[in-house]
């Protein structure tokens, strides 16, 4: 059994307290647990001997039921008194996950994501952030210099920017307000001061911009959740539209920087050829790199794909000169 002391009984308002106690709690516990993909999480599942929790990783990590006995009453008190817990038959299950980003923990949905206000976080995040070490070696020089986040979710790539540099000022933006409930725990869990604007544009942000950041969904979803359908050119219309948007409002030496996927099609590379026309009206510099060349090859299995070669996994930095 787990323990927790619980100062006092946690009203279900107090969602956001919970979630940082619980976070920090189990950075008590020495958690760490890395987020797979669905496919990968669902195969371990289905193996005979994870049907039912037996520890913190099983709980907060995999998703599994548990016996309210796993679980301190206290802990598990708090957690329903917030809404976090559900039934699962006989037993119960956590409504979030908790993983591990570097120094950092982070929650978001539980597996499976299916509700159309789903908090992901997954492989893609762990890419993202890392792309943003590398890029953010130099950070913004300018006073008061401004980073946002679009669609944060769960609010990885602000987190990740923000401890790499921590003179600017943070903003993370998201059309769900679910993502930044939990962007918001994140983020003072991890130090992180940062202001948060609900919206799918960046009209909630005045002027220029030194440093942006993307990772989009990249695949078209049928049932249209908008964390994962990618809209149009085969699932890169949400990235060129954040582009399209950022670009134009970068300061003299700001960057867009763009973590996404990209259908082939006959060996083109549509989204790489429209981002290389709007660099060259901003008058910026285009980077682009194919990091993956093939990913969720089972998607070119349904009539969207139809024409499409592969799904590469793509970065772009497109960088206003300095005047």
């Amino acid at each position: 059994m787990v323990t927790m002391v619980a100062e006092r009984p946690v009203a279900a308002e107090d969602e956001a307290t919970v979630l940082g106690d619980l976070i920090a709690y189990l950075k008590q516990q020495d958690y760490h647990f890395i987020t797979p993909t669905p496919a990968t999480h669902a195969r371990v599942l289905a193996r005979a001997d994870r049907q039912r929790a037996t520890d913190l990783r099983d709980v907060f990590g995999w998703s599994l039921p548990f016996a309210r006995d796993l679980l301190d009453a206290s802990l598990l008190e708090a957690l329903e008194a917030a809404g976090l817990i559900e039934g699962a038959g006989a037993l119960l299950r956590s409504k979030v996950r908790v993983s591990t980003l570097g120094p950092d923990l982070l929650v978001h949905s539980a597996y499976p994501t299916d509700d159309t206000d789903a908090v992901f976080f997954g492989p893609d995040s762990y890419r993202f952030t890392r792309f943003i070490a590398n890029e953010l070696r130099r950070c913004p020089e300018r006073e008061g210099s401004t980073l946002v986040d679009i669609g944060t979710g769960a609010g990885a790539g602000a987190i990740a920017a923000a401890h790499r540099c921590p003179k600017v000022d943070i903003v993370m933006t998201d059309i769900n307000p679910a993502a930044l409930r939990l962007a918001r725990v994140n983020a003072r869990a991890a130090g992180i001061e940062a202001r948060f604007v609900e919206g799918e544009d960046l009209s909630g942000i005045t002027g220029e911009l030194d440093l942006v950041l993307a990772n989009p969904p990249y695949i078209i979803d049928p049932a249209g959740r908008a964390y994962r359908d990618g809209g149009d050119l085969h699932g890169a219309g949400v990235a060129l539209a954040m582009a399209c948007e950022a670009v134009p409002r970068l300061a003299a030496g700001g960057r867009f920087l763009l973590y996404t996927g990209s259908a082939i099609v006959r060996g083109a590379d549509g989204l790489h050829d429209r981002l290389m026309q709007l660099a060259a009206a901003e008058g910026c510099r285009l980077r682009y790199e194919e990091i993956d060349p093939d990913v969720f090859g089972e998607e070119l299995e349904t009539a969207a794909y139809a024409d499409v070669e592969r799904i590469a996994l793509v970065t772009a930095v497109i960088e206003r000169g300095r005047r």
